[in-house]
């Protein structure tokens, strides 16, 4: 049975061989076949070698056979989270369509017994795997250093010819020999994976992107980065459109569609969720509605739809592109409240009273005409302009009745600003600048808080499981770094009293300078926990709540999701069941309750992800935008200091970039740990948090999102930033102060939209 002879065979013509030899096949019987001789026959030897630790093969060396399952240790990669339980295949697995990868259900072990952090999408393990009835499990032996990071890069060739992959990663400093080009040529953008266990062995291509610095590239490479699924199976797809005809029964739905409801949203929104309505009680209150999306009608749980936007978790919003959690036909069209179009909801019915309290609720299934799909800065325009439509003025007035108990209640208020990047026709850059923030975003903003109190507490009143939105208070640990820091501005915090948002509020009122203002403003902020999905309760501190949930946004949360499916087992909302194949209920099924916590912390590291994501790709937007003006002076602040240097952001623009400490002169910069200040040990020139200097552009990496300032020749003033005390030198001064991130995203009061 003689091969033709081009070379060392592929692993698919090996594994064919092997599968249709009526003989014991070897490595000398694959040589043979294939005409294999002196260094092919060494190449072989190593093929079948990573055939063998991949599990095609057996791994015998005298004959082999081909197999279905995985070696019983081996490594493994986490493909998806599925129900807080992850799902893994063989790390360097290279499926074709007669083998694809073996789906192995990873067991993390028992709490307080060896557990292993939790797994995320993309994770490397050495598992032990066994066969369990029809399908694998492994069990983590050990969790391994991510590789996946730098391996997407563009391509470089030196002078001899050999070939290098640049990262785009900007932690990664070092760029890898690339042994397999695949065919990608000089400057492309590409998928890489090791070659070898070693370093040295270098990478090879295996999918070329084109160019790095075409429209839609910066995004695409934060999706391949961080593992965020965006192509939809055939089923999840064949599923979205059967669901998209479901007729509209009238059955146990209110028909709302005589009120004037609106909906508003970005200018460029494509999906609407929520729609809102308000009009005088007679007593001095208001009678409102939010209408939210029903999506639950359409995504039925234990379908294949359900399935990809549980691993999926929520859309992802890049200033190119949408990642959604559901196909287009429902996120962007049957689902979407859009004007004058029947769409099915569900409806929070709440009563304000005149001081501004939500004293009454209640949920129903209802079908809705929005009356008006309106951009908030034409809803804001037409109330300025005194032409607003009654309706309008009607929800603005509501809302100061709403703000006003909100006032009362003193939530943390933490007005950072947000880069928001638009692009033109091509894709291109227009314009990076600040969002403004507008009383039409507050006014929907409060109207969404209320619902999901609502939601919360009408839940909690049927004894029925709930999804919360939860935000802890701040640690000892974090407050007492923040009591050092503001030491050092020569500000007391005692720590005795009562942690309450107001605390922080107050702290701040009380900071008159700007710059500091800013830079408190930002400690503050580094002391709070991350926000996160659970079903036990404990409140939710940013916004002085004790029970809250999300319940607005089913389109692009799962959580939302499944808080609308709570609401229909407790309040009996179920719909008449849809003909056909889809799955039969609306509610919650056994599952769902039985792995809540699971769901619920597979969503919020799904959170996360998307967040790392969205961050990553505005920092190469921002670096973009200023690769072109390497070389010019900028107003910047310093937003944070280490020994190695400072970073700073430039004013109304964004953009953290590096200062490094080597550039700051001949003279040697101490770095004073308990006041993040770096000083000069001849000049005396201080380096400290919200200091304002101008900062000359030295580098921009569009690739990595990387800037590099450098100060300008023989100009080192610097603003400062504010009256501050010479602080003390002291050991074990704040931790996590003055770093560049953020420790987790407290943007949920309400519903902090980027719809695109």
């Amino acid at each position: 049975m003689q091969r033709n002879t081009h070379g060392l065979p592929t692993r698919e013509q090996i594994l064919e061989f092997i599968q249709t030899s009526d003989k014991v096949v070897g490595k000398r019987e694959i040589a043979k076949a294939f005409g294999l001789k002196g260094q092919e026959k060494i190449a072989l030897k190593k093929r079948l070698k990573d055939m063998a630790e991949e599990g095609l093969i057996d791994g015998k060396k005298t004959a082999y056979h081909r197999m279905g399952g995985v070696p019983k240790v081996t490594v493994l990669r986490v493909m998806e989270i599925e129900d807080g339980e992850p799902f893994a295949i063989p790390d360097s697995w290279q499926p074709d369509d007669a083998t694809p990868p073996p789906r192995l259900r990873v067991i993390e072990g028992k709490k307080g017994k060896g557990r292993h952090p939790a797994l995320k999408v993309g994770d490397r393990i050495l598992a032990r795997t066994e066969e369990a009835g029809r399908g694998w499990k492994a069990h983590v032996m050990k969790k391994l250093p991510a590789r996946t990071e730098g391996l997407m890069g563009v391509v470089e060739i030196d002078r001899s010819g050999k070939g290098w992959l640049a990262p785009v990663d900007k932690r990664v400093r070092n760029s890898s020999p690339i042994s397999d080009l695949g065919g990608a040529e000089e400057g492309q953008l590409v998928l890489a994976e090791p070659n070898g266990r070693s370093p040295r062995a270098g990478v090879k291509v295996v999918e070329v992107l084109g160019d790095p610095l075409a429209p839609k590239s910066f995004s695409l490479i934060a999706i391949a980065k961080h593992g965020i699924p965006h192509v939809f199976p055939d089923s999840a797809i064949e599923e979205a459109k059967r669901a998209a005809k479901l007729p509209l029964s009238e059955d146990k739905r209110e028909d709302l569609r005589h009120l004037p409801i609106v909906a508003i949203d970005p200018a460029d929104a494509r999906d609407h969720d929520d729609a809102i309505w308000a009009e005088p009680d007679g007593e001095g209150g208001y009678r409102a509605l939010v209408a939210i999306a029903d999506v639950s009608f359409y995504v039925r749980p234990g379908g294949e739809l359900d399935r990809e936007a549980r691993k999926r978790g929520n859309s992802v919003y890049f200033p190119d592109r949408v990642v959604p959690m559901l196909p287009e036909v429902l996120s962007a069209d049957v689902c979407s409240l859009r004007q004058d179009e029947d769409r099915a909801a569900m409806a929070c019915h709440l009563r304000i009273s005149p001081e501004g309290k939500v004293t009454k609720w209640r949920f129903t299934r209802a079908t809705v005409r929005i009356a008006h799909n309106i951009a908030y800065e034409d809803a804001q325009a037409a109330i300025d302009g005194g032409d607003a439509p009654e309706h309008l003025q009607h929800l603005w007035n509501a809302w100061k009745q709403l703000f006003d108990a909100r006032n009362q209640r003193d939530p943390l208020e933490l007005e950072l600003p947000e880069r928001q990047v638009r692009l033109d026709d091509e894709g291109k850059i227009a314009e990076i600048a600040v969002r403004e923030r507008l009383d039409a975003h507050r006014v929907v903003e409060d109207f969404m808080i209320a619902a999901n109190v609502a939601a919360a507490k009408a839940l909690e009143s049927k004894t029925a499981p709930v999804v919360y939105r939860v935000h802890e208070p701040p640690s000892r640990e974090k407050l007492v770094a923040l009591k050092e820091y503001l030491a050092t501005f020569g500000r007391s915090m005692a720590l005795g009293q009562v942690i309450t948002p107001g605390l922080f509020n107050r702290m701040l009122k009380d900071v008159t300078d700007e710059s500091e203002k800013a830079q408190v403003m930002e400690a503050v902020l580094r002391t709070q926990t991350q926000a996160y999905y659970g079903p036990q309760n404990a409140g939710h501190f940013g916004l002085a709540l004790g029970s809250y949930a999300h319940f607005t946004s089913p389109i692009r949360r799962y959580a939302d999701l499944l808080v609308h499916r709570a609401l229909v087992d407790a309040f009996g909302l179920e719909q008449p069941r849809p003909a056909g194949d889809l799955p039969p209920g609306s509610g919650l099924s056994d599952r769902d309750r039985e792995d809540l916590a699971k769901v619920s912390d597979a969503i919020s590291q799904a959170e996360r992800r998307a967040m790392e994501a969205e961050r990553d790709t505005i920092d190469r937007y921002v670096a973009a935008w200023l690769s072109g003006r390497v070389g010019e002076t900028f107003d910047t602040r310093i937003t944070g200091v280490q020994p190695f240097g400072f970073f700073a952001t430039i004013e109304g623009m964004g953009g953290d970039g590096l200062v490094p400490v080597s550039t700051l002169g001949s003279e040697y910069f101490g770095y004073d740990e308990a006041a993040q200040t770096l000083v000069g040990s001849d000049s005396g020139t201080r380096y400290a948090p919200g200091d304002r200097l101008k900062l000359r552009l030295g580098e921009a990496n569009a690739l990595t999102g990387a800037l590099k300032f450098e100060i300008p020749d023989g100009d080192s003033r610097i603003e400062p930033r504010g009256e501050r005390q010479a602080p003390r030198s002291r050991q074990g001064g704040p931790k996590g102060q003055g770093k560049r991130g953020r420790p987790g995203n407290i943007r949920h009061q309400g519903r902090g939209k980027k719809k695109r």
